[in-house]
């Protein structure tokens, strides 16, 4: 919180599965009061996020956005001859 507060422009919580970051980072947008951008690496993990916050925030705007970009992969670019 004091990060945020402090003015850190990004925050990113690391850990496990199950050790709580989705509760801190709840804790962290009730206290800080403000509005938040979160981003995750794939649909799955950002419908449970949505789902999650929510339950978090019943009473606040709460809304998800898919990309429909998600398919680039840099590492399978293949560059084909104009020849």
């Amino acid at each position: 919180v004091a990060d945020v507060q402090s003015g850190v422009p990004r925050v990113v919580l690391k850990g496990a599965t199950g050790t709580g970051k989705t509760f801190v980072l709840a804790n962290l947008i009730a206290r800080t009061n403000r509005p938040t951008l979160i981003v995750a690496p794939n649909k799955v993990l950002a419908a449970q996020l949505y789902t999650e916050l929510r339950s978090f925030f019943p009473t606040n705007a709460v809304t998800i956005f898919f990309s429909h970009f998600d398919f680039y992969r840099p590492e399978s670019y293949a560059p084909v001859s104009q020849n």
